[in-house]
């Protein structure tokens, strides 16, 4: 049966807000989403959004036959530190690492908000194939900057960056105020300039635009960060909503679970998109067509290696850092890093 549903959408559609009930409000912040009448939390932006991204599916599937790519969680390794790690920590008295975590959470989100820099237009003259009615002919026409709103806030209502802060903040309560944040994020690694020479290296033909390789790329890492952060939030919400362990009676882990469901439209078109590429055929500049399959694959084999190796093992040693610092702050401190370490479970 051929798919009636709508394909195409404005972009004022795309950033429509469902309707609710209750504004979401958190330690004084208000932030984006909010609540029905039945007290169910409804994501930003999701009234057009979510129902167009099911469409897309339906319809690539219908054309091509082929489903969309399915990106488990389970390639990435468990959160470091584990639940146990960060209960140690907290009971211990070194709560300060935790919090670094949740502070650079926060930051990498409001990173992400970038994405919606990203204008693409006329995207058909790299596609042999018809792109009307995609997912793909709609990211710069309100997915990418829906994408970039969640992360970053938009006007009056904070986003995921200020949520995740808002969250550490509750949990214990506000005593990152008195915290060098601005050193915590440089001993992580934030800050710091790319070295000479770290341009971004083509990987696809020469022929392929490099603007388009350059999107494509950062769709599909950033896809991977939204996919492995489901790890982060299994992980911040088991801690956070312990009342015995941190403050807020389990308002902190219930915001982590709204931040939660509003990535799932993140990643549905990211992989929606990424799929219309893979089964369509790429236009060089010189005319010559190239498969879809291959230009999408070289990428995601490239930066799939990156975010399972180099990127977990820069990540961990950030963490690992703060661990170490904070703990020989105390007294004791090489045995609470060495009982930190013998909880380890990856």
């Amino acid at each position: 049966m051929a798919t009636t549903a709508q394909l195409v959408f404005t972009e004022e559609e795309l950033l429509a807000n469902a309707d609710v009930e209750e504004p979401l409000i958190a330690g004084g912040v208000r932030c984006h989403g909010g609540f029905a009448a039945d007290g169910t939390y409804r994501s930003p932006r999701t009234k057009f959004r979510v129902p167009a991204i099911e469409a897309w599916n339906a319809h690539h599937i219908e054309v091509f036959g082929k489903p969309v790519i399915d990106v488990p969680m389970e390639q990435w390794a468990g959160h470091f530190p584990n639940v146990e790690q960060a209960r140690f920590l907290i009971e211990a008295g070194v709560p300060e690492p935790l919090m670094a975590t949740l502070t650079r959470i926060g930051t990498v989100e409001g990173y992400g908000a970038n994405i919606r820099l990203l204008k693409p237009s006329n995207l058909q003259r790299f596609f042999d194939e018809d792109i009307r009615g995609t997912a793909t002919d709609h990211l710069g026409a309100g997915l990418f900057e829906a994408h970039g709103r969640d992360e970053a806030g938009w006007e009056q209502e904070s986003g995921h960056k200020d949520m995740w802060f808002a969250s550490r903040d509750i949990a214990f309560e506000s005593r990152s105020a008195d915290v060098d944040i601005d050193g915590m994020l440089e001993r992580m690694g934030f800050g710091q300039r790319p070295s000479e020479g770290s341009e971004v290296e083509r990987l696809l033909p020469a022929d392929i635009d490099a603007e388009l390789e350059a999107m494509v790329a950062l769709m599909i890492r950033v896809l991977f960060i939204e996919v492995s952060a489901f790890h982060t939030f299994r992980w911040a919400e088991a801690w956070l909503s312990d009342p015995e362990l941190v403050a807020g009676e389990g308002a902190a882990g219930r915001l982590v679970s709204y931040i939660r469901a509003d990535e799932t439209p993140h990643v549905s078109y990211l992989a929606t998109a990424l799929t219309e590429m893979r089964d369509r055929r790429w236009i060089g500049a010189s005319g010559k067509k190239y498969k879809g399959a291959d230009m999408v694959g070289t990428l995601w084999d490239h930066l799939l290696a990156q975010s399972l190796g180099p990127g977990r093992e820069q990540s961990r040693r950030a963490v690992m850092g703060e661990v170490e610092h904070w703990c020989m702050s105390h007294e004791g401190g090489a045995d609470l890093v060495a009982e930190f370490n013998s909880l380890a479970t990856s």
